[in-house]
């Protein structure tokens, strides 16, 4: 290597070509298997005779479960290292979401999507985390935007595909369509969760694939990175649910997830209410809305890193959304309300980058993995609200107007949070650990 920034160029390229895009193949299938119930409702729910208010409190259940297992799963994967653990999530993850093929009704429902979250829990915070093991502080933002746009990308992709997969499959071997886009969406999370055993490498310290003077750089400047944070606080676990920082993330989410969760499960519900359209018609238009959330990712998240803001960027394109959605609730013009629906989708999904770069910053060590976990763990009552609100209200007033309403007033409350919150540990605390 000719220099310092030459190495540094060079051995950041060859980390973010070598994991990300199979983070970025595991989040994908993670959403993927989450939210393609939203495009089975438009034939399950008549086939299992569910209404909306059932589906919306079967969509949500998910979240339960969810919540329950995200910490110890994180704390799990500290202890027994991310080769390991993360390959156990996919798998049984996968083995769940093909088994929602063969639910009868409201119970089996409930009970297959509350599995289906116990399975998942650990996988975004355990993603998180392992991006920390890897990546320096500079480079986190757009690292977790390589993979967390797969959520964006499953729904880009994953409505057309749900619509080719019910239509096409429909009645083969006398399933229905809906019953073969679960085992066929389900299936691929399982031998990756396989494949992962043999392409994941634990630390930086064992990356045979790449050079010495990589490694050996790459290293140093995490542990650098580390004992300066450790520096200022040595985090315990304790810290965990006494800094007001992390309930300030966590309730910042929550919000947040009230109208991304809600947004993404009902949008193909949303877009069929708009007008008569036939099923591709459907999933195409709701490809667009995430699609647009993909670019203000990488936009957002790279000025970002650039300025080293967070929080003001987090609460500008929540803002943002918010407008969106609350302007595409009250337009009488099916197809502006559309368009709005789009740059909502734009503002919305922008925000997530951002927000786990302030999440994996806040702590060290094991603290931090649990507080990772914990964060996102508390933030899944916005999953438990957004789905159930949706459904109810559809099901009492018959639209969806009072419901995009309130999802925006949830992504006004998570701007406001964004722009008031304290990032940094409180001085006193930091002097009296220095």
């Amino acid at each position: 290597m000719s220099s310092s920034e030459d190495l540094e160029t060079a051995t950041m390229r060859r980390v973010y070509w070598r994991l990300i895009p199979l983070l970025f193949t595991g989040m994908f299938l993670n959403y993927l298997d989450r939210i393609n119930i939203g495009f089975a409702a438009l034939r399950m729910n008549h086939d299992l005779g569910l209404t909306p208010s059932v589906f919306g409190f079967g969509a949500s259940v998910f979240f339960l479960g969810y919540m329950l297992l995200g910490v110890p799963s994180n704390l799990m994967l500290d202890r027994i290292g991310a080769r390991v653990w993360i390959p156990v999530i996919l798998v049984f993850w996968g083995v769940v979401a093909t088994l929602t093929a063969f639910v009868q009704g409201a119970t089996s429902f409930d009970a297959v999507r509350f599995l289906l979250g116990v399975a998942e829990a650990g996988a975004l915070p355990g993603f998180a985390l392992y991006v920390t093991q890897w990546f320096p502080a500079s480079y986190r933002a757009r690292a977790i935007a390589g993979y967390i746009i797969a959520g964006q990308a499953a729904a880009i992709f994953g409505s057309p595909l749900a619509a080719f997969l019910i239509t096409m499959t429909d009645r083969g071997f006398g399933l229905h369509g809906w019953q073969w886009m679960f085992i066929i969406e389900g299936l691929p999370t399982i031998l990756l969760g396989l494949a992962f055993l043999f392409l994941l490498t634990e630390r930086p310290a064992d990356a045979r694939w790449l050079a010495p003077e990589q490694r050996e750089w790459l290293q140093r400047k995490l542990d650098e990175e580390r004992a300066a944070a450790e520096r200022v606080r040595r985090f315990r676990l304790a810290d965990v649910v006494t800094d007001g920082r992390i309930w300030s993330l966590s309730i910042l989410f929550g919000c947040a997830l009230v109208g991304i969760y809600g947004l993404l499960i009902w949008l193909p519900q949303i877009i069929n209410a708009m007008g008569h359209m036939s099923l591709f018609e459907v999933g195409l238009l709701a490809a667009i809305p995430p699609a647009l959330g993909v670019v203000g990712q990488i936009a957002v998240s790279r000025s970002s890193d650039r300025t080293g803001d967070r929080k003001v960027h987090l609460g500008a394109v929540y803002v943002l959304g918010a407008v969106a959605l609350a302007l595409s609730a009250v337009c009488p013009n099916a197809i502006l309300a559309y368009v709005l629906l789009c740059v909502a989708g734009f503002g919305i999904f922008a925000g997530n980058p951002l927000f786990w770069s302030m999440a994996t910053a806040m702590m060290t060590g094991t603290a931090g993995a649990a507080a990772i976990a914990f964060i996102n763990s508390v933030a899944q009552f916005g999953g438990l609200i957004g789905p159930w609100m949706i459904g109810w209200v559809k099901g009492t007033t018959g639209s969806f107007e009072i419901a995009l309403l309130a999802l925006a007033a949830f992504l006004i409350i998570a701007a406001l949070i964004a722009f008031a919150m304290r990032v940094a540990p409180r001085p006193a605390a930091a002097a009296s650990e220095a």
